[in-house]
């Protein structure tokens, strides 16, 4: 079988783009937890239910003193965006997954927390 410079190019060339799409679906899935033991400004998992505060008449979650003053005093750390739709969504009613390492994400819904897969990290090399 023999190839051209031209097709080899063509084929590499689909092959390239197709690669990113292969590694977004390689990635972990998250499992859906509850809000409740989440710090929402640091957006780390706990074991036990971290502070309520209650803004608006919306209850969010945060881990200390300091987090909670973020929550009551700046709007913008009440939001986040959903990593599927790219859609901006508020952390009181996000469907919230995390990751093995104890990362959280916030979703508009649970169908796209179930879409979404952990972004795979690039091994960082040595360099002489």
């Amino acid at each position: 079988m023999t190839f051209s410079r031209r097709s080899f190019v063509a084929t590499f060339g689909t092959t390239a783009l197709s690669l990113p799409v292969l590694l977004a679906d390689s990635g972990e899935k998250v499992k859906q937890v509850s809000g409740q033991f989440v710090c929402m400004i640091n957006k780390k998992h706990f074991d036990k239910v971290q502070t309520p505060v209650i803004v608006e008449g919306r209850t969010y979650y945060a881990c200390c003193d300091m987090c909670v003053r973020q929550l009551n005093d700046d709007p913008s750390s009440r939001k986040d965006v959903d990593p599927v739709s790219g859609k901006p969504v508020d952390k009181a009613t996000a469907a919230v997954g995390v990751d093995k390492e104890g990362n959280v994400y916030f979703f508009e819904n649970p169908d796209n927390l179930k879409k979404f897969r952990v972004p795979v990290k690039a091994e960082k090399t040595a360099t002489p």
